[in-house]
């Protein structure tokens, strides 16, 4: 196996990333949240997700918008194979921080993702996430008004909380605040991982 800069990086291209691909398999709830999202968008046609592990939530946009052109930039092997089974989406497969924004799309992604990178490399992600947005970023995340690190599955330096859409708004004075929400683990109908996601917009 191909190794990466930091320890997050091997932890997640190796048997723990093929781990969490077995318990992560849902496509039915990531619906109603991205009917939700893209509902306070306009006029988006493509769309690029960073950690987009087997393409769950590709999956669930392609969904809403159907003529949506799908990028999804994934750095664990296993996934990548699955994301190759499904048509129409550019893969990109290698390391969120070895990544070189080739043309912007409408909407830049990432969910349950940031949480898990080096904090230490969070300034060059909102960076990629910005030059890769011509319109609007989405950010799903744990969220903290402090940043935090909290033990993950019995691993230390694997998963850090923190307020990711203050800081890149607090980066890029032209990204604004669209909207922002909460979905909880225990919804009756539509559960998630206590996510928190905010919608920017470039101005």
């Amino acid at each position: 196996m191909k190794q990466f800069t930091t320890e997050q990086e091997n932890f997640w291209a190796g048997k723990f990333g093929n781990q969490y691909i077995e318990r992560n398999k849902d496509l039915t709830n990531n619906i109603p949240l991205f009917a939700r999202i893209l509902s306070r968008t306009a006029e988006v046609s493509s769309v690029l997700e960073f950690g987009a592990n087997i393409g769950l939530n590709l999956e669930a946009i392609k969904l809403l918008i159907p003529t949506i052109e799908l990028s999804a930039i994934e750095i664990n092997e296993t996934a990548v194979n699955s994301l190759k089974e499904s048509t129409n989406i550019r893969i990109y497969h290698q390391s969120i921080l070895n990544f070189i924004p080739d043309y912007p799309r409408s909407l830049v992604l990432t969910k349950g993702v940031l949480i898990h990178l080096s904090p230490e490399y969070l300034e060059k992600v909102y960076e990629l996430l910005y030059l890769s947005s011509n319109k609007y970023i989405c950010i799903a995340e744990y969220y903290s008004p402090s940043p935090v690190t909290v033990e993950y599955r019995g691993h230390q330096n694997k998963l850090f909380k923190r307020d990711f859409a203050g800081e890149i708004l607090d980066k890029y004075q032209d990204l604004k605040l669209i909207d922002y929400g909460f979905v909880y683990h225990r919804d009756p109908n539509f559960p998630q991982d206590d996510l928190n996601w905010f919608l920017l917009q470039k101005n």
